[in-house]
């Protein structure tokens, strides 16, 4: 079979071909635009489609069908097209060969695993950080859905030619692991026989029991209750008679005094042990890696954090204001002036934030690409300014948002909390539907757009469930192959590809239109941040396999159309494969 092209998607050698034939206009002198080739909206049009004409039309002063008649004509004659025409006051429709479609299966065939991939990121360094939950408590459902959607955008990123590093950002350090620490030691009290009263703003959570059973099993743990009495006596009233904040700061620093900094470190290590630990097995169960978990207290006991303050400063960006260290980041597009440093000299989240992404920049990244919920709408602008006045193009800067989820059961809402302060975790989620469930109906729609996950419907094996229909197309195909073999009926790859022409029906036409669309799809949903992209076309390729299936017999006598046919469904069932797999949902050869 003659090679008409190096592997890569057909619609970027459209834009090739299309540029090469508008830059020999007369009077063009380097003002082309940017090209713009589409999917036909309908393909009694083509399978292409391109308004370059009338794009240049302003430029060269000349009507857009007369420009796309004299495009039209430039274009070489490669094989990659049958036909190509003009529509409207000046549309340039293109219609594939089956040459191209008939190449575009062997490359299925041939780059297997790597078809798909492409250079569009071009080796750029991007760094993605996602989930970095407090590791206060186990992951919650919420925390599922940022962990499936930044796996898939990563994976999506390295797909398309990124260099991507993947990071998990621990907060290790500030108030937050303070009062872990207080919950965790009343816990080991309650346990030891000693009942203290428990703060309203306090983490609640059973697991926290759990854990403290688990380390008053150890001698060393058990010196840490100390006996106690009338402890914090002086603290001020929790709510509602008082202010939670200001009870639960009054008793941390009792406990700080009763402990001492190394006793009080001591606690803290015991419960960020257990939580990160349970986090980092949920993570992997389901299928999530990382590069590196960075540990936000490195970026102070290693002066990250003084040395982007000093930067800022000297930039001219900070002032002082009761007692405090403000950053003016009103003058770099914030709604307002950030404290960086508190009137009592310890530092802010936010200026851990400035260290935190300034070193990602130290580190070669070139995008840094943060995926959060949708709570941190305002997160965007100020660190942003806070790149910005350290030197950094704040551009470099991408925060994707992820909207919440809500779980339902049929038409009936899921609690998903109690007063209590427990909660659906995503292990708990994980053990009723499955992983590959989880994983894509987590990224079935934009990210931005709320989430309602029917658990039902995850766990059903009917045509309705996406997860349930791609996996068993891929298993159907699979099972083609064991009949085969049950036969003992041989299939010739050579004598496949050369037999393509033999592919006349329709069902075949449609499956071929869709398999060559994959590579532009990933593209697509790696440049849009967009995995559901995946899920919808894995789908409808899906569909058009099923289709397929039910009307057409792929083990017949006629050798040349049954390897034909054959090699079709290898090449979707590669296709399957290969975008369950950038979904992170495994792609079995039986249901």
């Amino acid at each position: 079979m003659r090679r008409l092209r190096k592997p890569t998607a057909v619609k970027h050698e459209i834009e090739k071909l299309l540029a090469a034939a508008a830059a020999e206009l007369p009077g063009l002198e380097g003002q082309m635009p940017r090209l713009e080739v589409e999917r036909a909206r309908d393909a009694k049009h083509g399978d292409y489609a391109s308004n370059l004409a009338m794009q240049l039309a302003k430029p060269l002063r000349r009507k857009p069908r007369d420009i796309a008649d004299e495009i039209v004509a430039r274009l070489p004659n490669t094989g990659l097209l049958a036909g190509v025409d003009i529509a409207g006051p000046g549309f340039i429709n293109f219609r594939l060969s089956p040459q191209a479609f008939h190449q575009e299966l062997a490359q299925i065939i041939d780059r297997g695993e790597a078809y798909g991939s492409s250079q569009l990121g071009a080796g750029e360094r991007v760094l993605v950080e996602f989930v970095s939950a407090n590791p206060t408590g186990p992951l919650h459902v919420g925390h599922g859905r940022h962990a499936a959607y930044g796996a898939c955008v990563a994976n999506l990123l390295a797909a398309t030619g990124h260099q991507v590093h993947r990071e998990y950002y621990v907060n290790d350090a500030g108030r937050q692991m303070d009062i872990l620490a207080l919950s965790l030691w009343l816990r080991m009290q309650e346990l030891a026989g000693v009942t203290l009263p428990f703060p309203s703003a306090g983490y609640r959570g059973a697991y926290l029991v759990e854990i403290a059973g688990d380390a008053l099993v150890d001698a060393q743990s058990q010196k840490l209750l100390p006996f106690v009495d009338h402890w914090a006596a002086d603290a001020p009233p929790d709510a509602p008679d008082g202010d939670a904040d200001l009870h639960l700061d009054a008793l941390i620093a009792a406990l700080r005094e009763l402990l001492g900094p190394e006793g009080f470190a001591a606690v803290l290590q015991i419960g960020l042990r257990a939580i990160l630990g349970d986090i980092r097995d949920d993570l992997a169960e389901f299928g999530v890696a990382y590069d590196e978990w960075y540990s936000e207290r490195s970026l102070v006991d290693g002066g990250a954090v003084d040395r982007a303050l000093s930067r800022v400063n000297d930039s001219g960006h900070t002032y002082e204001l009761d007692g405090a260290t403000w950053f003016r980041a009103t003058a770099l597009g914030d709604e307002k002036d950030r404290v960086v440093v508190r009137d009592n000299g310890s530092t802010t989240y936010f200026a851990s934030d400035i260290a935190y992404h300034l070193d990602k920049r130290a580190r070669g990244f070139d995008r840094l690409v943060d995926i959060l919920g949708a709570d941190h709408h305002g997160y965007v602008a100020r660190v942003r300014a806070g790149l910005e006045a350290t030197g950094e193009p704040p551009e470099s800067l991408e925060v994707d948002l992820v909207q919440f989820v809500v779980l339902y059961r049929g038409d009936e809402k899921v609690q998903m909390s109690t007063r209590s302060g427990e909660f659906i975790t995503l292990r708990e989620l994980r053990d009723e539907v499955g992983d590959d469930a989880a994983r894509l109906f987590f990224v079935s729609r934009s990210n931005e757009q709320h989430l309602d996950f029917d658990l039902e419907l995850a766990k059903s094996r009917t045509n309705e469930n996406p997860v349930f229909y791609i996996q068993y197309a891929h298993a159907r195909i699979c099972s083609v192959m064991r009949e085969m073999e049950t036969r003992g009926v041989d299939w010739d790859d050579s004598r496949g590809k050369v037999s393509l022409d033999r592919l006349t029906e329709a069902h075949e036409q449609k499956l071929m239109q869709a398999l060559v669309r994959y590579p532009e799809m990933v593209e697509q949903a790696a440049r849009q941040r967009a995995p559901q992209h995946i899920v919808h076309y894995l789908r409808d390729l899906a569909n058009d396999l099923h289709a397929y299936y039910n009307a057409h017999r792929f083990i017949v006598d006629d050798d040349a159309l049954r390897d034909a046919r054959v090699l079709l469904i290898l090449a979707t069932r590669q296709v399957l494969r290969n975008g369950l797999g950038l979904l992170g949902v495994s792609a079995p050869a039986s249901m």
